[in-house]
């Protein structure tokens, strides 16, 4: 999978990308993440991508044209599969739509900034727009760096333990049961007696049970 992330900060994600299971899973070949300032696609001598919006509203706004030329740039060397949005106006980003974008080839990101965006971006290069929540960040670097992080880490080889990355909270849109590990009795806080049973259908359940009971009581809409 390669994923091409477009941002005017990419210096807020090169660490974060070159790091623990991204790093792992690009050493590995499994994935391959490039960072694109958007800045190097800009005809103006000063290398600005934002200008003042038609209509005196307040704000910068991301022009179109750099956009345009980098996204046809990437695209002239490759076919992809989304060219994704970070907006808090997006459809909501949950496990299942992670689970959906690991099983692409390549994959676009840009990460939005200032007031807003050139609704001609949306309306002709965009294929999907995300949000990661109901709120507004400063940019979408840390919007592009989950979905990146959510997707990569659930391609088959990059967590070296797939059976956890399986089972991890929203896979089947329950949160986990609770883990413990050793020691057995730490201060009298005990570890419940049926997961040192050795009886594993009994630790299946037990989990099961677990994992809707915590469900219902935190995220009631999970089950919904």
């Amino acid at each position: 999978m390669r994923i091409d992330i477009i941002s005017v900060l990419p210096e807020m994600i090169e660490g974060f990308v070159n790091e623990s299971i991204l790093a792992r899973a690009q050493k590995k070949g499994l994935a391959e993440i490039k960072l694109h300032n958007l800045r190097d696609y800009t005809l103006d001598k000063w290398r600005r991508v934002d200008d003042y919006p038609y209509g005196g509203f307040a704000g910068m706004v991301m022009q179109v044209e750099p956009i345009d030329r980098c996204i046809s740039a990437l695209k002239a060397e490759r076919d992809y599969d989304e060219v994704i949005f970070t907006s808090p106006d997006g459809e909501q980003f949950n496990q299942h739509m992670a689970n959906d974008l690991s099983m692409q080839q390549n994959l676009i990101i840009l990460c939005g900034h200032y007031k807003g965006i050139d609704h001609r971006v949306r309306e002709h290069l965009i294929t999907k727009e995300i949000s990661v929540g109901d709120y507004v960040l400063t940019g979408g670097e840390l919007a592009a760096a989950i979905i990146t992080d959510a997707v990569v880490r659930i391609i088959p080889g990059v967590v070296g333990d797939e059976q956890s990355a399986l089972s991890d909270c929203f896979q089947d849109d329950l949160l986990s049961a609770p883990i413990y590990s050793r020691p057995a009795d730490y201060k009298g806080w005990k570890v419940p007696e049926i997961l040192l049973s050795g009886n594993e259908a009994k630790i299946k359940e037990w989990e099961m049970e677990q994992a809707l009971e915590r469900t219902k009581r935190l995220r009631p809409d999970l089950l919904k």
